[in-house]
Parts: C-alpha cells; sequence; structure tokens
C-alpha cells in the first residue's frame, strides 16, 4: 500500500514537471534532467508520466537513459564516488582506486551503503583524461589520484 501512494506521488510530481513543457519529444533530455535534479534517480512512475506526456515508447526512454551516464535508474547515496575506469585512467592505477572504495565502503558499483551516505560508480570517461587516475565525489575531482587520496576523501565525506 505505501508503495502504491509513493508512485501516486511520483506521477503527480512529474505531472507537474511536466507541465512547463510543450508535448514535443526533443523536450525528452530536458525532462529527465529535471527529474533526476529532484529524484538524485529517474523512478519508474516519472518514466510511465513520461512517456505517456510525449506519447513515447517506454523502451525508448530506458535507452536514453541508460545511454548517457548522467542518468540513473537507481538511487543513489548522498555522496556519489565515479571511478573512471577509462583508458588512460586505467593503465594508470584506477582499478586499484576502484578496489579499495569497495573494501572499505563494503559495497559493489551500483550499490548504496545501508546508510545512504555513499554510493559507489565505474564509469568510463569523466573527460579528465590529462590528470589520470581520476576519481570524482559528486561534482569534485581528484586527479592524479592515489589510494591514500581516495582514503582521505572518504573520511572526509564519512566525518560531514
Amino acid at each position: 500500500m505505501e508503495e502504491k501512494c509513493v508512485d501516486k506521488r511520483v506521477t503527480q510530481e512529474t505531472k507537474e514537471i511536466l507541465k512547463d513543457y510543450k508535448q514535443d519529444k526533443q523536450n525528452l533530455i530536458t525532462i529527465l534532467n529535471d527529474v533526476q535534479e529532484k529524484y538524485g534517480y529517474i523512478p519508474k512512475p516519472a518514466q510511465l508520466a513520461i512517456s505517456e506526456y510525449l506519447s513515447i515508447p517506454m523502451a525508448e526512454i530506458y535507452g536514453v537513459i541508460t545511454f548517457y551516464s548522467r542518468f540513473t535508474l537507481a538511487p543513489k547515496g548522498k555522496y556519489n564516488l565515479s571511478i573512471c575506469l577509462g583508458t588512460a585512467c586505467y593503465v594508470k592505477g584506477s582499478q586499484k582506486l576502484l578496489d579499495r572504495a569497495k573494501e572499505r565502503l563494503k559495497i559493489e558499483p551500483g550499490e548504496v551503503t545501508p546508510d545512504g551516505k555513499f554510493s559507489i560508480d565505474d564509469v568510463r570517461c569523466v573527460g579528465a583524461c590529462g590528470l589520470a587516475p581520476v576519481f570524482m565525489i559528486n561534482d569534485e575531482v581528484y586527479g592524479n589520484a592515489t589510494v591514500k587520496e581516495l582514503d582521505a576523501a572518504i573520511d572526509k565525506y564519512a566525518n560531514l
């Protein structure tokens, strides 16, 4: 019963977002961005409301969400740790950063710590190849990163 109430609330709130847009398929990415900003991810009831409003199949919406790394289908932690595994970062040791993050936080990429504080994503490129290896916590970029710096960053955010 509680899940249905949440679904109805998300649907209603998404419809409020949709009022700001014409029923034009070209508005899809901007709408998805607004929903992502509101919830931290794009819930299924929001996808259904968008699909209906723009007359776009759910499969197409899902395809856009999964194509762009900015969008996510699952909630993230308050502090999202993204570790770049693109070629430049990987060659310079980013796998060690990912392994350490998993060890410290006791979660896998795509998961959230039980307290909701941290999540981990392994990403393919953050556009900072000259600073490899790179990790990010939310929008803060850490370049030429070491395991020691990763530990310090996790400690910093754990204590906020």
